[in-house]
């Protein structure tokens, strides 16, 4: 099911944006909730956003996720709801470096020391969201888009975490939202990578980056370049890996930013 429903932050005023729900895996569920309650999800936090006088949990739901009836702790209640499946396409790569597709054990050592970092970074809950308003980084044809089952070079890998836009090396990459940068870094895979925080667990994130030009605790604006657009890590051509990650679920970003559904390959 997916449905556009208008919502106003709490506490805001005059703040109103369509979010599209699509109760699948990699997608996101709006369900109403008692007003001041702390909904939480697979024990974390979730996002809060206020329709009217009705207060709405905001729960991203991970592409691992499992079909079927889910349960949203809500202090001392819990409300079930169902996510239903959904097929993504697949998609097969192949790669002329072979340790991007089987890294060796010094690869590997190195890989889990990024992945704790990105972890940590993508499950911090704090401060405010203070804008609903998310624009696209950068425009181009998108190259692969969010929920992919990816193979390389025949092999079986974790589906596609975000969405691909092409463009070429040097285009300049734009914060999609205003917050804090939490992560800067050079991963064996994502490449060179930001990752920004809009508050209360909704983040944003940009790989594959050439340029880089911003620190980790920055506070940057909507619109302000961050970088520029690369070819750095596990990569066949110049892209910008766009993903949007709430709850620490990485979720399919054109629910936030409609714009990307209209860009040529979508």
């Amino acid at each position: 099911m997916i449905r556009a429903l208008m919502f106003s932050l709490i506490g805001l005023t005059g703040t109103a944006l369509a979010w599209d729900e699509a109760r699948v895996p990699g997608g996101l569920a709006l369900i109403p909730v008692p007003e001041n309650s702390r909904p939480m999800f697979m024990d974390r936090p979730v996002l809060t956003l206020k329709q009217d006088q009705t207060t709405v949990a905001v729960v991203g739901l991970a592409l691992s996720l499992k079909p079927g009836e889910h349960r949203l702790q809500v202090d001392n209640e819990v409300i079930p709801f169902t996510v239903t499946g959904k097929r993504y396409l697949e998609q097969r790569i192949y790669l002329d470096n072979p340790r991007q597709v089987n890294p060796n054990s010094l690869d590997l050592e190195r890989i889990r020391g990024e992945a704790s970092r990105q972890h940590d970074a993508l499950s911090e809950f704090q401060g405010s969201l203070d804008r609903l308003q998310f624009i696209l980084p950068v425009n181009g044809p998108i190259s692969s888009p969010f929920g992919k089952r990816r193979f390389f070079n025949d092999q079986p890998r974790r589906p596609h975490s975000g969405t691909d836009i092409a463009a070429p090396i040097g285009t300049p990459i734009l914060a999609s939202a205003s917050g804090s940068v939490i992560l800067v870094g050079d991963f064996f895979f994502n490449g060179r990578l930001v990752v920004i925080d809009h508050g209360e667990g909704v983040k944003t994130m940009y790989n594959h980056m050439d340029a880089i030009d911003v620190v980790e605790g920055q506070v940057i604006q909507q619109g302000e370049p961050i970088g520029t657009v690369g070819a750095t890590g596990r990569v066949t051509g110049p892209h910008l890996h766009f993903g949007v990650i709430l709850n620490g679920a990485s979720i399919d970003p054109s629910l936030v930013v409609p714009e990307i559904r209209d860009l040529p390959g979508n």
